[in-house]
């Protein structure tokens, strides 16, 4: 099992899917991100995601159309021409991404060609290149059972819903819910 370390631990254990998230540059306030040394990794995660989905701070560049599909056109080509993952399910909210992919490469290069692509493109988009775009490091939780592979794709697809951002996943239209047939 691969592992690599900055500020969170990155497991990578062969034949497993990967729940991945990752986040725009400066959408958590800093007090918040303080207090993550306070409480266990899982229900940091859940506090972070409950206030990204509010979108209250920072930036919601995700909420441009061009750039929203911009990140679902990455994800996709990350899966279909450089072969980096098998793409099970996403969903690109307003300030943060979620994906569970089967991972064909090292995480860290998947992330590096998705985000740093999309950053590219999407800093061109609104005249602000230069200026970072996602926050330099993603969370990830590897999937350990078949239970959780469900729940992971039920979170993932829900998460617009649940956020108030559609009336049913079928509505929301930067979602694996319905891209992927």
């Amino acid at each position: 099992m691969a592992y690599h370390q900055r500020h969170l631990p990155h497991w990578q254990p062969e034949d497993a899917a990967v729940f991945v998230t990752w986040r725009l540059n400066g959408s958590l306030p800093k007090h918040v991100l303080v207090r993550q040394d306070e409480v266990s990794a899982g229900r940091a995660f859940v506090e972070f995601d409950r206030l990204l989905d509010r979108a209250e701070t920072g930036p919601t560049w995700l909420k441009d159309p061009r750039i929203a599909q911009c990140a679902v056109d990455a994800l996709k080509f990350g899966e279909t021409d450089l072969h980096l993952y098998e793409l099970v399910a996403f969903v690109v909210m307003s300030n943060h991404v979620h994906v569970l992919i089967r991972l064909s490469s090292d995480h860290s290069k998947i992330t590096r060609a998705i985000k740093g692509y999309t950053a590219r493109e999407a800093n061109r988009i609104v005249d602000s290149t230069g200026q970072p775009f996602w926050q330099d490091e993603s969370y990830d939780r590897w999937i350990r059972d078949e239970a959780a592979f469900h729940r992971v794709v039920r979170y993932i697809e829900g998460n617009p819903v649940s956020a108030g951002l559609a009336g049913r996943i079928e509505e929301y239209p930067w979602s694996s819910a319905l891209q992927i047939a």
